[in-house]
């Protein structure tokens, strides 16, 4: 066994043991793809926050996490076939101690909902649930129908309000912390599907009232990565049009399978909406908790 640092040309390797564990939860095949890797990786230092466990030149094992204003982050995988060796322990371990001694007071790992093996390791480890997120999905068989209100395309000159709209959608949102625009904006132009002619928003006069802010996800499809209306703004069918639009353009360019994540519990009403345009639960994912100071 060896464990190392990735580098960016193992992220279609890692892609595919992270797909091996979701297929093994879910029964099916997974989406989950290289692009998610690449922009799961914007913001992790690879040297220090990454580790991949190889057995005779084969990945069997990876993880890697960040820490956001106080929080550390953090996925692994097991391949299913590696299973019961203590990698997954072993990667545990060192992300623990990585984020803590970045600053983390407390420690989120994200797993698959009906991976039990992870369930059983992070219970063990002095974890606990503590949220559940949503994969929705559309296959747009047909044309969606145009949003009742206009939508506009986004301009490079509004980039700092589109920022600031979306912010300020996610106000009431769980573990809602600010980004500043500069880290937001590298972010986001170091995506593997960053492609702003995908981004939309509604006007209200000058202002920025809604908006949303779609990537590519490679083979998988469209993904909606933010979508935002602003609280004075909410009720008008803002939040509708702008999916809409985002689902046309997708259709347009041959993209017929659409995702967004959601929180479970979301207090905006936004998985009612999601559903009422035909969006269905595609996969769940679970949020564990560990206070580490």
């Amino acid at each position: 066994m060896k464990i190392r640092p990735a580098t960016g040309e193992d992220a279609a390797a890692v892609a595919e043991v992270f797909a091996a564990v979701e297929a093994d939860a879910l029964g099916r095949p997974s989406h989950f793809s290289e692009y998610d890797v690449r922009d799961w990786w914007v913001t992790v230092p690879l040297e220090t926050n990454t580790w991949l466990v190889e057995d005779d030149g084969s990945l069997v094992a990876a993880a890697g996490g960040e820490v956001r204003g106080g929080r550390g982050v953090f996925a692994g995988a097991v391949r299913p076939a590696a299973r019961g060796r203590g990698l997954g322990t072993t990667l545990a371990e060192l992300a623990e101690a990585r984020l803590a001694g970045d600053g983390a007071g407390r420690i989120h790992a994200w797993t698959v909902a009906g991976d039990e093996a992870a369930d059983e390791l992070f219970a063990g480890r002095g974890y606990r649930e503590v949220r559940r997120f949503w994969e929705m999905a559309i296959e747009l068989d047909e044309e969606p129908p145009p949003p009742l209100v206009p939508v506009e395309s986004f301009r490079l000159e509004d980039v700092r309000a589109f920022h600031t709209a979306l912010e300020e959608s996610f106000e009431d949102h769980w573990e809602s912390h600010p980004e500043p625009f500069e880290r937001w904006w590298e972010r986001q132009q170091g995506k593997a599907g960053y492609d702003p002619s995908l981004w939309f928003v509604v006007r209200d006069g000058d202002e920025i009232a809604g908006a949303v802010r779609n990537d590519l996800n490679g083979a998988a499809g469209g993904y909606v990565g933010s979508l935002g209306v602003r609280r004075k703004w909410r009720g008008r069918g803002y939040g509708r049009a702008l999916l809409l639009r985002s689902f046309r353009e997708f259709r347009r360019r041959g993209l017929t399978r659409v995702t967004l994540g959601v929180d479970a519990a979301n207090p905006t009403g936004a998985t009612r909406l999601y559903e009422s345009v035909g969006m269905h639960v595609d996969q769940e994912s679970i949020i564990w908790e560990k206070v580490v100071a």
